[in-house]
């Protein structure tokens, strides 16, 4: 069990500043996800919690001991990287055991932590296994197991399954999940995924250029994304993104040509961009009434549900959720409504939400 704070965290390599003082608080117990895109120091913040990187400025607390000068062998954390880094020569129970008798423990005790791990990850039948004889994703499972055989206060996972194809990622993401449920320890997981963020977090980190965007439920970041980066990052497809014009209690686009009805904000700035997600437009063929005026690009089938994308009048493409039935033809005229409540205000000029 590991209570984790992170105090105006920074970090820089000779000149050049890649953390620019994080602060954050993990309770107990928790699993919390660091997303987002490539360079935005989700791994290197990971690198300073396990040790690996000296901090450069700022406090590390875990368990309310200081940490910064503690060595990366005494700080009971254990970290499974991106690559299983299994040893080739040694099958599976050596492989798992090789950590946990550098920590000093006697035989029974290893084997006994090894028959915990093996059975919470399903590897009893693959323990005499060589790591060339086993697929990728019993592969990741060994290298989480060898880390959970040192029973770790804290547990790190650096994109465990970026390495893995699609049903696979499905597949050991949803064991990931149990075994976090099953152990009840903290486990910080690094992802530039937001599908795997979104389905496996308590609290997720939104990062960028190496500050925190938003920390939040996944529910929350969702629903009420701090500003545009965390709008457009979190969701699939992502919200889009349209620059109007407050007039009254409407709002004008210049490139659609169209009065938009809507409920905006008491404090609403006469500049917005007002965000949509797919499931928040009304898509009507034709070009007569109100709405934002485009033209069908293309439609997605997906057997449940369909996406229309359109081009607006900006040139700007958006999607739209629509019934498996919908039948829009590409370079169709339609017409776009935004749902009532589904809107989401922010300030063009500071890119921050606008409470509703």
């Amino acid at each position: 069990m590991a209570q984790l704070s992170l105090r105006a965290i920074k970090k820089r390599f000779k000149t050049t500043d890649v953390l620019h003082g994080i602060d954050l608080e993990v309770q107990d117990g928790e699993l919390v996800v660091f997303v987002g895109p490539s360079g935005c120091g989700k791994s290197t913040l990971l690198r300073l919690i396990a040790g690996l990187d000296p901090i450069s400025d700022g406090e590390f607390w875990l368990n309310g001991q200081l940490m910064n000068t503690i060595a990366p062998s005494r700080r009971g954390i254990a970290m499974v990287f991106q690559s299983y880094a299994l040893y080739p020569h040694m099958d599976v129970y050596e492989n798992m055991a090789f950590g946990a008798r550098l920590m000093g423990l006697s035989t029974p005790d290893v084997e006994a932590r090894i028959a915990e791990a093996a059975r919470m990850l399903k590897l009893e039948p693959l323990l005499k296994r060589k790591p060339r004889e086993l697929s990728g994703g019993q592969r990741q499972r060994v290298a989480i197991g060898r880390a959970l055989v040192r029973k770790p206060k804290l547990l790190l996972l650096d994109e465990p399954l970026s390495n893995l194809d699609a049903a696979l990622r499905s597949e050991v993401r949803l064991e990931i999940a149990r075994l976090h449920r099953e152990i009840g320890g903290t486990t910080i997981y690094v992802t530039h995924d937001q599908v795997e963020a979104m389905t496996l977090a308590d609290r997720i980190v939104v990062m960028n250029q190496g500050r925190i965007e938003q920390f939040g439920s996944p529910r929350e970041l969702y629903e009420h994304p701090a500003n545009t980066f965390v709008a457009t990052f979190i969701g699939s497809p992502k919200m889009a993104l349209l620059p109007l014009t407050r007039e009254g209690d409407s709002l004008r686009s210049a490139g659609y040509g169209a009065l938009v009805p809507t409920h905006l904000p008491a404090a609403a700035e006469r500049e917005l961009l007002v965000g949509a997600r797919p499931d928040a437009f009304v898509i009507s063929p034709g070009s007569e009434g109100n709405g934002l005026e485009g033209r069908v690009v293309y439609t997605e089938y997906l057997g449940d549900n369909a996406y229309v994308y359109v081009r607006l009048g900006d040139d700007q493409l958006v999607s739209v959720r629509a019934t498996p039935e919908t039948n829009l033809p590409p370079d169709t005229p339609v017409r776009l409504d935004i749902l009532p409540g589904k809107a989401h205000y922010f300030s063009r000029q500071t890119q921050q939400r606008i409470a509703a």
